[in-house]
């Protein structure tokens, strides 16, 4: 093996892929500072932007969904999946690949039969509580197989937490509260609800605010809502709605900032956001996004388990919903206190380094 681990990181598709892949590099790096970093993805994807701008060479291979249904697209796909695994070991040859990490999304299924062919051992990551098709086939023969959630049903996993950028996963909230309300525009001393359904945004949870706008500032709170990219809130002129003790934004790349300044979250149970919630400790709602396996729901039981936070289904999200749980929770400091502390004990804040740790020993021995 050569002196510096040739690490092979595969994964993509969506954010929650693809940001604790990065959080795994970066650990890797300040674990190993000579260590060869690949990533594998598709192209025309989250990651082809993604990986570039995180600073990590990136290849490619085509995208080759496994069908749900006989059709003309099912005829093709044997042969188009033998070329994606034909590229993934030509890939895996040349940067002569000393361990592979996996973490989901369509590339992954490729590579791991590559890298199983080739003799390369395996790692795998798997965020959800529910696991994607490609983590479940490759677990059968992975040297370490990994996970956010401790009830994830993958046999011989070992919950090691989620990757996250260290901005997050050691912020102190309280004393970076004052700070980061300065930067985002929010009053100092009210409890502060932050309501977010992500960079996409949530429908629901925006009709949802929008219905109670006149009322939050009387309640004696302020709300910085994140709508989501192209979401934001308009009156009939087309101009930003605004109330009292309200302030809106279409999207944030400073997620710390608004872990820092909320004392309460509303937002979809996603694995990375439920994962960050709990490295930080900060009480929240949960809102599923009502599509899908589920997996969402499932991703924040364990929280919610603990007293950290409430889960509430998408179509029970309602004005009247918001206006009998949010305002008196928001108004019971000893309470929000009390889930703070549930939510920090639920939290796990090296699952970067613990990867890192994992990726260096297998190369080695490899």
């Amino acid at each position: 093996m050569a002196e510096a681990p040739r690490v092979v990181l595969a994964g993509g598709g969506t954010a929650g892929h693809i940001n604790p892949m990065l959080a795994i590099a970066r650990a890797l790096e300040e674990l190993e500072p000579q260590a060869q970093i690949l990533t594998v993805g598709t192209e025309n994807s989250m990651e082809a932007r993604l990986v570039p701008e995180a600073g990590y060479p990136i290849k490619f291979i085509p995208k080759v969904p496994f069908p749900r249904r006989p059709n003309r697209q099912a005829l093709a796909f044997p042969s188009l999946f033998r070329d994606s695994i034909k590229q993934a070991s030509k890939i895996l040859t040349d940067f002569q690949a000393d361990v592979v990490l996996g973490v989901g999304g369509y590339v992954c299924t490729p590579v791991y039969l590559a890298a199983q062919k080739l003799g390369i051992p395996v790692l795998i990551h798997e965020a959800n509580a529910k696991p994607g098709l490609a983590n479940r086939l490759g677990a059968r023969k992975a040297a370490l197989v990994a996970t956010a959630f401790p009830q994830t049903p993958l046999a011989d996993a070992q919950t090691v937490g989620m990757p996250m950028r260290q901005q997050v996963a050691q912020l102190d909230r309280l004393a970076a509260r004052p700070e980061a309300r300065k930067r985002l525009g929010l009053e100092q001393d009210k409890p502060t609800l932050v309501v977010t359904g992500g960079s996409l945004g949530a429908a629901s949870l925006n009709r949802t605010l929008e219905a109670v706008l006149d009322e939050i500032d009387p309640a004696g709170y302020q709300v910085l809502h994140i709508t989501g990219r192209g979401k934001a809130l308009t009156d009939a002129q087309g101009r930003l709605r605004s109330a009292p003790s309200y302030r809106q934004l279409e999207f944030i790349t400073s997620m710390e900032d608004v872990y820092a300044a909320a004392d309460l979250l509303v937002v979809r149970s996603g694995a990375a956001t439920v994962s960050e919630v709990a490295a930080v400790g900060l009480p929240a709602i949960f809102v599923p996004l009502p599509i899908g396996n589920g997996e969402q729901a499932l991703n924040a039981r364990s929280l919610v388990e603990a007293g950290a936070g409430l889960l509430v289904k998408d179509s029970d999200f309602t004005a009247d919903w918001y206006r009998a749980q949010v305002p008196g929770l928001l108004a019971d400091s000893d309470r929000l206190q009390e889930m703070a502390e549930a939510s920090y004990r639920q939290g796990i804040r090296d699952a970067a380094q613990v990867m890192a740790q994992h990726l260096v020993k297998v190369a080695r021995s490899a």
